[in-house]
């Protein structure tokens, strides 16, 4: 029977390299990739013109199931599963999260995870890539532009992976990435309305190729850059004090994820205990496609930051010490098989 319970993975610790010249932690811009970032949101801007005016029922149908496979791929799989290891996923759901991040088009699971856990490991320091103390508008889209500084490039290659290159999964995906890119990313989603409800190819590749990649894009940039949107800063009360309460309901939930980064529970969009992705994870945890689920209850650590305050002791080191305790009702639907 298995019992939850909480591992800070290594890879979410702070990496430390010594102090290198400002020249070296300067980043310069990646004209390629602005050049194709800017392509690709004015080409969208008339697929979606095609989608509100001409595009067939089953094109529309067919953009949002391929937007919402890439997105589980990137939530479930390549931040929740493989990034942060909070759950444990069989053969057969391992294949097909590989395949949904092959459609989100953000490059392979390994290079996406190492560049997570970079995030992670420097959060809240100014080496950062997505530095969210400069704002919305840098962590969202503008870091996407810049190579990663010189400094930033030997953090990286300090992270460890070595738990990636032990998943074949992850690594066929790596070695055939620009093949599965163009037959998954490209080439069947561009066919199937041509060939199978013969809408036209307007449709196909500025809906079906430009916005779908557009949609997908900024749902998976939020990952990094949610903390923005969502996220209290310390010392802000909740709910917060401004008229963006109508619209954004933030919370600490975001930050909580950069204490404990594998919870599954954690929402990419500022949620917490609910959400699309989180719900799948339980519906395959109830089909027993997943194990070892990795959480905290309430009560567990409500008496982690009793004993915080108490001790004086670090926040961390009372939670991995309440958890050790930590049990679940027999009932409990994830303790079943």
């Amino acid at each position: 029977m298995k019992s939850f319970r909480l591992h800070v993975h290594p890879v979410c610790s702070m990496v430390s390299i010594s102090e290198a010249p400002a020249q070296d932690r300067s980043r310069e811009a990646d004209w390629p990739v602005v050049l194709f970032f800017i392509h690709i949101h004015l080409l969208s801007l008339y697929g979606l013109w095609l989608l509100l005016f001409e595009v067939k029922l089953f094109t529309i149908l067919f953009l949002l199931a391929l937007a919402s496979c890439a997105i589980l791929g990137v939530t479930t799989g390549a931040h929740r599963l493989w990034a942060h290891r909070s759950y444990k996923a069989n053969t057969g759901l391992r294949i097909t999260l590989m395949v949904f991040q092959t459609l989100a088009g953000q490059g392979s699971i390994y290079d996406w995870v190492q560049n997570h856990r970079l995030h992670h490991a420097t959060f809240d320091t100014d080496d950062d890539p997505y530095n969210h103390k400069k704002g919305f508008l840098y962590a969202h889209v503008l870091t996407r532009m810049r190579k990663l500084s010189p400094y930033q490039e030997k953090l990286k290659e300090s992270i460890d992976v070595s738990d990636l290159h032990d998943d074949p999964v992850v690594m066929f995906q790596k070695k055939f990435y620009w093949v599965l890119y163009g037959v998954l990313f490209l080439l069947l989603p561009l066919n199937a309305p041509l060939e199978y409800w013969e809408d036209s190819v307007l449709s196909s590749i500025f809906v079906i190729g430009f916005l779908r990649y557009l949609v997908v894009l900024h749902a998976s940039w939020l990952v990094e850059s949610a903390v923005c949107v969502w996220g209290l800063k310390p010392g802000e009360k909740y709910p917060h004090d401004s008229n963006s309460v109508f619209v954004l309901a933030k919370t600490f939930w975001p930050q909580y994820h950069y204490l404990i980064p594998n919870d599954y529970k954690s929402g990419e969009y500022g949620t917490y205990d609910c959400g699309c992705s989180t719900a799948f994870i339980r519906v395959w945890a109830a089909l027993g496609l997943v194990t070892d689920l990795n959480t905290i209850e309430q009560a567990t650590m409500q008496q982690a930051l009793k004993a915080a305050a108490e001790s004086k002791r670090p926040l961390k080191t009372c939670i991995a010490d309440a958890v050790k305790h930590q049990t679940l009702p027999e009932d409990h639907f994830l303790r079943r098989g």
